[in-house]
């Protein structure tokens, strides 16, 4: 187990690169399978499902499209409480099949306030896509179909996840000491 710091915490591993890459296949077959002669739109949330979407999209086996959009909520290792849409999505999502990439499920308020936007649009179906859960924290109540990894209440940094904008080049996950 190593260490890293981030700015001014040290963080320990928690998922190590090959773990987290054997649960992203794993995801992906599922999808594969669930959307099999379908052609979902996958909307990744950025900056945090950045590396997690690539990853997963790699592995998608199905005619599919990919799109981002950025929300934010976190400032340093809170919440702030405010969801703010900082580039929004221009798809059009009447009668898509559309699955939400996101890195990370803690509250669940960022999700929570954006659905709504998506459901006004009258997707045909909705999923959500997370690597990381923690059940523990949320707040919410949200459907998560797709789950990497279950995770305590614990502050995690890596693989697309920051600290103040810090950290996200790590390829493991790693969680606060």
């Amino acid at each position: 187990m190593s260490v890293v710091t981030v700015k001014d915490k040290s963080f320990e591993t928690y998922l190590d690169e090959a773990t987290i890459q054997k649960r992203i296949k794993e995801l992906a077959a599922k999808i594969n399978t669930d959307y099999s002669g379908k052609k979902p739109l996958f909307i990744a949330i950025l900056n945090g499902s950045f590396m997690f979407a690539s990853d997963l999209f790699k592995h998608i086996t199905i005619e599919a499209e990919l799109s981002f959009i950025k929300l934010a909520s976190y400032k340093g290792m809170k919440s702030s409480g405010n969801v703010v849409t900082s580039i929004g999505m221009d798809d059009d999502l009447f009668g898509k099949e559309v699955i939400i990439v996101e890195d990370i499920v803690d509250t669940g308020k960022t999700l929570y306030s954006f659905l709504p936007k998506l459901m006004h649009q009258q997707p045909k179906s909705l999923k959500i896509a997370t690597l990381l859960h923690k059940s523990e924290a949320t707040e919410y109540p949200l459907q998560l179909d797709y789950i990497g990894f279950v995770i305590p209440n614990k502050f995690v940094v890596g693989y697309g996840l920051d600290y103040d904008g810090l950290g996200r080049n790590l390829k493991e996950i790693y969680q606060l000491v």
